[in-house]
This record gives C-alpha cells, structure tokens and sequence, in this order.
C-alpha cells in the first residue's frame, strides 16, 4: 500500500475512532399524562416514533402511548386496567400485551391506533413483544396444555415454534425479537431445566451458546442476523450475566460491563450498525450503556451535564442512533429519546 494511502487510511480511522468516542445525545422527556404519572418508553421506529407505557402513580394502571412530532397520543387497552407497547415498526404498527376487560393478558396488534388481540395458542393468554417491518409479531402464548411457548404471528396466525424441550408449565419459553427476515431469537429452556437463547428459522429452532457459563437469553436481532441478550460466564470468572453479541449461532462475545468486573449487563436492542444498548448494575440502581466500536459505555455520561436526568435503562436503538428508555428526572419515571449530536 502507498505509504501516502496507508497515512490517509491511518488518519480516517483515528478521527473515525476519536468521533466515536466523543458521541453526545440530547434528551427529549416524553412526558407523563398527570403530575403524579409515569411513562416507559420501549422501542423506537426509523423515524424516531416511539411507544411504550404510561400512567399514573398507580402501577396497576397503564396504557399504551404512540410518541410521534412530539406529540403523545394515549392507545389505550383492550378493555383492561394495564396496557404496554414493545415494539414498533417502520409503518407505525405497534405490538405489545394488554389486559382486556376480564383481566387476562392478551397479545396485541395496534395497526392506526386500533389495538387488536391476535390470539393465544389455545391456553388462554399471551403477550407480543417485538414486531418486524412486515408486521409479524412474536412473544409468549400459553398452549393448551398450561405450557409457555414463543410464537409468531403472521398473515392473521399464530405459530408455535416450539421449544428446546421445555416440559414444564412454570418454565418461560418467549421468542423475544425478530427481524425483516423473519428469523426468531428467544429463550427456552430444555429438558433438564436449563435455560437458552434461541434462533428460530424456516421453521427450525436452534440453541445458541453461554459465555462458559450454564445459561443464555437471546433479546433481540437485526437485520443482519447479530444477536444481543445475556448470557452467564464460567464459574472460574464468578459466573456473572453479562451482555454479549453474537451473530448466528456463532460463538457470543462478551460486551464488558460499566461498573467494574462484578456488576451485570443486559443486552436489550441492537440496530443494523450493531449498535447494543442495555442496562447494567451500578452502586445501589441501574444505568442504561451503549456499546459500540469494542466499547461499552455509561449514557449518563454522554447527555449534558446537570439535565437531572438519570437514565435506568436503554430499550430501543434505531438505525440513526437514536435510543429510548427508562430514566428517573425530578423524583419521577419518565420515558426519554436520546438523539445523537
């Protein structure tokens, strides 16, 4: 290579690198319907539409809300007394559990601001927690023999897609994210009890690995197929849960964590760019991280200083950056969106 192209190469990267690292975010309050309330927010779209949950100080009370031009506008329930929004996609759609008006919890489709139940797998309940750009759905439905099992929901039907041997009624199997793809990911334990992530496609499922440890949940992929969640060390490392991303069924990296080799990282949502963002321990509460470039870092330390804001935890990445979740400003839960500067 030339040496003045190796220079050039050189120079790109390092101001690349040096950009990264100097990443700040401006914070939106999403607000909360009375002085008294609260607000989550989950999952962020291409556009920067937002939905989650709100409020008031009653936590047995809450409906979905869709944050779009800075306005909120409430969705409601399907008749019950608690609502959430998990996921939305490029078209608006809005996937999620509520309550309908016996108080079981249901999955739902919100398609217009028309929140739809889309069923169970013959037990009863379910609830939806991530939606792709084709408006499948995915989440955990009670079959009709008491057990949990992760599903998909398209074209108007819900598909068990089984487990990895799960037997047992008080066993939780979810798939818990999808992409434009349709490929699954999840958790499901096996017959002896142990837990997994999982990739679910065309119809096969497959057990995605730990970090040495016994254990693994998968929480969310992109559309390239690389995979964010959690997963236990070896016992020789203190058997800690640390987030990890992973591609396929490849082998899972370990992301690190913020607040020193004894605190525990969730990964929670991860953009095309592979972009993970999450929650991790920290003193006596939590403290929402990004992790990009080879590092994982403190969003708290990255929005202007004195905001009063404490972000708890990250939920949902875009393709622009952007991310959502939950945090804590003058006393209260607010919902938050951080823009990149």
């Amino acid at each position: 290579m030339p040496a003045r192209r190796f220079y050039l190469i050189s120079l790109f990267l390092a101001v690349t690198s040096a950009l990264s690292l100097a990443q700040t975010y401006t914070v939106t309050d999403l607000g909360a319907p009375k002085s008294n309330g609260y607000s989550l927010a989950q999952s962020v779209n291409a556009t920067g539409e937002v939905t989650g949950a709100v409020g008031t100080d009653d936590p047995n009370l809450s409906g979905v809300f869709l944050y779009s031009e800075g306005e909120m506008t409430m969705l409601g329930t399907l008749g019950g007394d608690s609502a959430i929004g998990l996921g939305i996609n490029s078209s608006s759609q809005i996937a999620g559990y509520s309550q309908n008006a016996a108080g079981t919890y249901r999955a739902f489709l919100a398609t217009d601001g028309k929140l739809t139940d889309i069923g169970d797998l013959g037990g009863g309940s379910a609830v939806g927690y991530a939606i792709n750009d084709v408006g499948q759905v995915v989440g955990s439905a009670v079959t009709s023999d008491g057990e949990n099992h992760p599903f998909l929901y398209s074209a108007g039907q819900m598909i068990d897609l089984g487990t990895l041997g799960s037997a047992n009624t008080s066993w939780w199997n979810a798939a818990q994210g999808i992409n434009n793809s349709g490929v699954v990911v999840g958790i499901s334990y096996n017959a002896q009890g142990n837990f997994f992530g999982f990739i679910w496609s065309n119809g096969k499922m497959s057990k995605m690995g730990t970090l040495g440890g016994p254990w693994s949940v998968a929480s969310a992929i992109n559309n390239k197929n690389q995979i964010t969640g959690q997963a236990y060390t070896s016992p020789k490392s203190g058997r800690l849960a640390h987030a990890f991303i992973a591609t396929g069924t490849g082998p899972l990296r370990d992301l690190g964590t913020i607040a020193g080799s004894t605190s525990t990282t969730w990964g929670i949502a991860i953009n095309d760019s592979g972009v993970v963002v999450g929650k991790s321990t920290f003193a006596n509460t939590y403290h929402a991280f990004v992790y990009g470039g080879g590092k994982m870092k403190d969003l708290n330390k990255l929005i202007p200083s004195g905001s009063g804001w404490t972000l708890i935890e990250a939920d949902g990445i875009n393709a622009s950056g952007q991310i959502v979740g939950l945090g804590t400003i003058k006393g209260q839960e607010h919902g938050y969106l951080l823009t990149p500067q």
